[in-house]
């Protein structure tokens, strides 16, 4: 997908049977290929699937009558909050570890870091090293004001409404006018913008919503100019121009949102090192948002963004009151994955390669399984084996290695339930406004589209824009087969029948999966 993380991952060497069979590759920033013709290689919204009956997976938020009170969002449980300050520690660097990471999960600034361990070169992280994790000492709780409801953040139902390119002409300012060579090709803000939004799953407002903020890049003809190509004010080197800082932006937020529901998260770690303790009442959209703002700011700018008057009033003046958009709830509490198959043709026997991990980029939710071809040829090996459709639907939209088939029979992959194939070659690829049958040609697995060790496919679900873990409360069930996690990410396991095979990175018995 693109670039590595600025600080080098210590790894140890595995010797396996066939190294690299076909997973994808942890990456801290792992900024896909965006193809600009994907954007608009989209299939017209279709009625309903063939001989099906397309059910609405959501409920369109009431219309509050003029002068009718605003009234507070609903509650939310309020989440375990283990205690954000503590004393100095040390810790072992692991296989995979990085400073940069190693910082985010003991909650202290990667200066900090460096400076208690005296190392003057973050990439020079060696396997084995004890480091000193020196004390925190926690800022009073975050605020408990709730920016933007769940929905709000995510490339959902109510993002089919929002008309991107006519919302940025309205305002006419820099935006407008921008554009930028992506990948080869020139590309329209908004192009850029809708390109993440749907590789992301990031509601494509929300990002026109913080763009302005920051930059005022929607509204204003003449931004500042000492931002120049880094309207969010994010500097790392690599995240230059419009594309990359929405990448970073959007996965900014997703961090947020998906670490928040999935409990990992309960303190955010600012950009000047200052530890906050997160508020336990605030929602997952509400998160996506801190944690966004925690990555610019110091402690005073955080705590203005993230309260009245800071950016919830940028988001009203574009769109009204956030929460009179919600779409509650967004995940049914009881939500049952529909009957999917293996991502392969029936009577053959692929390789599981790949546990729960990152959907699209480190910021998702851990929805996605690898599966290999059996091939004899290690790494990137084009071969002309077949991913199959794991169900019924329409092919909605391609890009670079990438697949996503629209499930409920709308046509839109912002509802209901919609499947990720990723790294499927262009060679033979489905196109977008075809009708499949489960079992259906999509594709040959490749390394198209991202970062890979070799030819595979990299399986993820979205619910109603909602990346859905594989090992969480609604696991994978494919052909029978239970997915579930470990902890650890890319580690995981597929149960069936009282029979459990456990991912690896190669060919073996232990790891063949048959259909």
């Amino acid at each position: 997908m693109s670039a590595s993380k600025p600080f080098v991952v210590a790894r140890l060497a595995l010797a396996v049977t066939v190294l690299g069979l076909a997973g994808c590759v942890r990456s801290q920033w792992a900024t896909p290929t965006l193809n600009p013709n994907a954007i608009w290689a989209t299939a017209a919204p279709a009625t309903t699937l063939p001989n099906s009956t397309a059910t609405r997976s959501y409920a369109l938020p009431a219309a509050r009558l003029p002068g009718a009170p605003i009234l507070t969002p609903t509650p939310d449980a309020a989440h375990f909050q283990a205690q954000a300050g503590r004393g100095a520690q040390t810790y072992v660097v692991q296989s995979g570890d990085t400073l940069g990471a190693i910082s985010q999960r003991f909650g202290v600034s990667l200066q900090d870091l460096q400076k208690a361990n005296q190392l003057a070169d973050p990439n020079s992280l060696s396997v084995g090293t004890t480091l000193t994790i020196p004390a925190v000492v926690a800022q009073a709780t975050g605020p408990s004001f709730k920016l933007i409801p769940d929905s709000e953040l995510v490339y959902g139902p109510m993002s089919i409404q929002l008309d991107i390119p006519a919302i940025i002409q309205h305002y006419n300012g820099f935006l407008a006018s921008y554009t930028q060579d992506v990948n080869g090709t020139t590309m329209t803000g908004a192009q850029i913008v809708m390109g993440v939004a749907e590789d992301y799953s990031v509601n494509p407002g929300l990002l026109l919503a913080v763009l302005e903020y920051k930059s005022a890049w929607l509204t204003n003809p003449n931004p500042n100019p000492a931002l120049g190509e880094t309207p969010f004010g994010f500097n790392d080197g690599f995240h230059i121009g419009l594309y990359r800082q929405l990448v970073w932006a959007a996965n900014a937020l997703n961090m947020g949102f998906y670490r928040w529901q999935a409990h990992a998260e309960t303190a955010w770690l600012l950009a000047d090192g200052s530890v906050v303790p997160i508020d336990p009442t605030i929602n997952a959209g509400t998160a996506g948002v801190q944690s966004f703002f925690a990555q610019l700011d110091d402690y005073p700018t955080w705590v203005r963004d993230v309260s009245p008057g800071g950016f919830f009033d940028t988001y009203s003046v574009l769109y009204g009151y956030p929460f009179d958009l919600a779409i509650e709830p967004l995940v049914p509490a009881n939500l049952v994955q529909p009957p999917l198959h293996l991502p392969f043709p029936a009577g053959e026997t692929w390789y599981f390669t790949g546990g729960p991990h990152a959907s699209w980029d480190e910021g998702s939710a851990w929805g996605a399984l690898d599966f290999a071809p059996g091939l004899d040829t290690p790494g990137c090996t084009e071969t002309d084996e077949w991913v199959a459709a794991v169900a019924d639907g329409v092919i909605v939209r391609t890009g670079v290695g990438e697949v996503i088939e629209d499930l409920d029979g709308d046509g839109y992959e912002q509802t209901g339930w919609d499947i990720l194939y990723m790294h499927v070659e262009s060679r033979d690829r489905v196109q977008p406004g075809t009708w499949v049958k489960a079992g259906d040609h999509i594709g040959h697995p490749s390394c198209e589209g991202g970062i890979a060790t070799g030819t595979h496919v990299h399986l993820a679900r979205k619910f109603n824009g909602v990346w859905i873990a594989a090992d969480g409360p609604v696991p994978f069930n494919l052909d029978g087969w239970i997915s579930a996690g470990s902890g650890d990410e890319y580690t995981g396991t597929l149960t069936r029948n009282g029979v459990t095979i456990s991912n690896y990175d190669g060919k073996s018995q232990a790891n063949a999966i048959h259909r």
